[in-house]
């Protein structure tokens, strides 16, 4: 049994997941500002966000029959029957109240008593990834099946993670970590798209209305070339605003897989090919947030 909740927390989504935390901590650890507890519980918060989401995706799509015979991915639990609907609801409940408990631990141990006003900011912006983490596909109203993933990705993935862990450290803002924020979601959202896009004609069929489904394969290669370039000129800017050592740009070799990737992604004509490259974007992304994190501390 336990080893069935391992393969649905599908482990193989935490790089992506973690990448906002490391960018936002790279950037607050190059200006000084480093705090280890902080690091940790934000790691650990982020990933019970993300194991939340995959059990709720399991569940949602479980339940709603998206998760049939035709889906291209891996099988999900609730579709093979090694986990019921009622253990994985409880598993969703003890996730939840777990991370955000977390949660709590870590706005306490950033701002403790004297901030209060970040703490509560901060609270709620908990409450809301929990809820985020639930309602992609579960419910009637699961924003997932609207086509509104995509923004609660960039939301959640790129603004909220990177700079919200940067503030934990520094209880302030520089705009212009928003540029590398934008990066990120960009990229996260450019995973969504590719998982979409493997999954579209099931969706259809399923109505699972994602942005695919509505604008169509041929467009959703343009709308993945924009979020890729998107990405890559927002990190650039970044550099150019911050950076004036060629060091600071090593970060760019993690554009090559990420552009060769692409090139795959215009040139498929069959969605069922495009499961590896979920992997290789994922995997890209926690790269290029690795070699940027090395170029700031180190540049």
């Amino acid at each position: 049994m336990i080893k069935n909740f391992i393969q649905a927390a599908r482990l193989r989504t935490l790089p992506l997941s973690i990448s906002g935390i490391l960018l936002g901590s790279f950037l607050a650890f190059s200006k000084g500002y480093q705090n280890y507890t902080i690091f940790i519980l934000a790691l650990c918060t982020t990933i019970g966000f993300q194991v939340l989401s995959n059990f709720a995706n399991d569940y949602g799509d479980g339940v709603k029959g998206t998760d049939n015979e035709n889906r291209i991915g891996p099988k999900r639990a609730i579709q093979t029957g090694v986990i019921t609907k009622k253990q994985m609801l409880t598993a969703i409940i003890s996730t939840a109240v777990l991370t955000f408990f977390i949660a709590l631990a870590l706005i306490y141990v950033s701002f403790g008593k004297e901030n209060f006003i970040y703490s509560i900011i901060f609270l709620t912006l908990g409450i809301f990834s929990i809820a985020a983490a639930i309602k992609y596909t579960m419910g009637k109203n699961a924003y997932g099946y609207s086509g509104l993933g995509d923004i609660f990705v960039f939301l959640f993935f790129g603004l909220v993670s990177v700079c919200g862990s940067y503030f934990l450290y520094t209880k302030q803002i520089d705009y212009t970590i928003f540029l590398p924020a934008i990066s990120i979601g960009l990229l996260s959202v450019g995973v969504l798209n590719l998982n979409n896009m493997r999954d579209i004609e099931n969706d259809k069929i399923s109505n699972k209305n994602t942005i695919v489904v509505k604008i169509g394969s041929k467009k959703a290669k343009q709308y993945h070339n924009l979020l890729v370039i998107g990405s890559f000129s927002a990190m650039l800017f970044f550099s150019f605003l911050n950076d004036n050592h060629f060091f600071n740009y090593i970060y760019i070799l993690a554009f090559l897989p990420i552009f060769l990737h692409l090139k795959r992604v215009n040139s498929n004509s069959k969605p069922r090919l495009l499961d590896p490259e979920l992997k290789k974007l994922a995997l890209s992304t926690f790269l290029l947030v690795i070699l940027f994190g090395i170029s700031r501390i180190l540049g």
